[in-house]
């Protein structure tokens, strides 16, 4: 049997733990720093999303495997380190994804109400990092820099009604806050044209059938360039994207209490304030016919009282690991962790921080499938993985126990599941997630 532990139980990890017990001859320990498994699936996908939410059934299958054992609670690099897994392990996949936002570089980036959409979209997943009181919501008007679906998940929730979201697993310390919030008009904000926008249909779509919101779009910024209208011809998606924004420059106001307005063609130069943000200034942009954009002597000031930043994730280095600085990610070969250039025997990566924050969750199965195959052929080789020994399967698990590690077993996160049941229940819900880590390691048994 080939031992290896797999860094990170998000999908790519969970793919990879799938890929190898259909293989065979494999023993698989999945770890992960949070107590509770599943990653962006948890943690990421907007709480009313439940579709999405529901690829965590067959992730919950994989790791009900008899050769699979879930370990949370456990930080690589800082509660056990890379070297120490290697004694345990013939293999070590690191899926630990991509966990903070990538910065905007402008000045008054760090004044306070300047936040990144990573952590607000933790704080309204229960993640157990984000503080339960990080947030008010008192600010009327928002800016939400960026036009993927990142951007769009964060002004949906921030227009819709706490009682809208009380029929999701939502924790009520975040229905609380969304129900006193203030907010009146949310700007979200792309550098770009219309058709450049990274957002999928159905994402955007979802914002026409707010009921607390109106969609405000400006019929002088769906502009197209020569590139933008090619690009309509062969995408089919992009027309349906394009046609939607349409109909909403048309449509008249119907007077909801919010706004969301879809703006184009501006690019966040600075935002204004003196240590809290009061505005953010604007240039004016156009495209330049290749389906870039370039700046004009045009501009404007927003008021806004909160800027989100959602221009993308970037992964985060375990000490020990090559990371590469400028790319976010793990440089590799084929899955293979490369050490100055050279693969080596043993380390791979899968996921976010092998190819960069890109493609849906699927994508993460083919993804892992590459990796596994390079590992697998690793160790048919001579020259490949050391020769697979005997080693105690309770081996980590001592070494964490001796550290004072408190590890989640996959009993221990069956009973935290148990717990956020009954919580949602108390309050007329089929659940509420546990925000708090210590709530959750007690809720588990410890």
């Amino acid at each position: 049997m080939v031992r290896v532990a797999i860094v990170g139980s998000g999908p790519a990890g969970i793919y990879a733990a799938a890929a190898l017990t259909k293989a065979g001859h494999a023993e698989v320990d999945v770890l992960d720093r949070l107590p509770c498994p599943f990653g962006l699936v948890r943690y990421g996908v907007a709480p009313d999303h439940p579709k999405i939410k529901s690829i965590a059934a067959a992730l919950h299958k994989v790791l009900d495997e008899p050769s699979v054992r879930f370990l949370g609670n456990v930080a690589v690099g800082t509660d056990v380190s890379i070297a120490e897994l290697h004694e345990h392990y013939d293999a070590i996949i690191f899926a630990n994804g991509a966990a903070i936002d990538r910065r905007l570089g402008i000045p008054g980036e760090d004044f306070a109400g300047s936040i990144s959409a990573t952590d607000f979209v933790n704080w309204y997943n229960g993640h157990p990092d984000a503080p339960i009181d990080k947030y008010a919501l008192d600010a009327r008007t928002v800016a939400v820099i960026g036009v993927g679906n990142v951007a769009v998940d964060v002004a949906r929730v921030l227009a819709k009604t706490s009682d809208e979201l009380r029929i999701t697993d939502v924790p009520g310390h975040v229905l609380d806050v969304l129900a006193a919030s203030r907010i009146e008009d949310i700007h979200v904000l792309g550098r770009r044209g219309p058709v450049q926008a990274k957002w999928t249909t159905h994402e955007l779509r979802e914002l026409g059938e707010l009921a607390n919101a109106d969609i405000v779009v400006r019929q002088d910024e769906l502009v197209l360039d020569d590139a933008s209208t090619e690009h309509l011809a062969a995408d089919a998606g992009a027309r349906r994207n394009f046609e939607a924004l349409q109909a909403w420059a048309e449509r008249p106001l119907e007077g909801k209490p919010r706004r969301v307005h879809l703006r184009f063609l501006l690019r966040p130069a600075e935002l204004v304030g003196d240590t809290a943000v009061e505005g953010v200034r604007l240039v004016r942009t156009e495209l330049d016919g290749t389906g870039s954009a370039r700046d004009t002597d045009a501009g404007c000031l927003l008021d806004t009282q909160l800027v989100v930043r959602s221009v993308g994730y970037r992964g985060v280095a375990i000490p020990g690991l090559p990371f590469d600085e400028q790319k976010g990610t793990v440089p590799h070969l084929g899955g293979r962790v490369l050490r100055d250039g050279v693969p080596v025997p043993g380390e791979y990566v899968a996921g976010w921080i092998k190819r960069g924050p890109t493609g849906v969750v699927g994508t993460n199965k083919h993804d892992a499938n590459e990796t596994v195959d390079s590992l697998l052929a690793d160790s048919l080789l001579a020259d490949g993985l050391p020769a697979a020994i005997e080693r105690d399967r309770d081996g980590l698990p001592a070494l964490l126990r001796t550290r004072g590690v408190t590890v989640v077993t996959w009993q221990g996160w069956a009973s935290i599941e148990q717990a956020e049941r009954d919580l949602g229940a108390a309050s007329g819900r089929e659940r509420e997630k546990i925000a708090d880590r210590q709530a959750l390691l007690r809720a588990a048994g410890h």
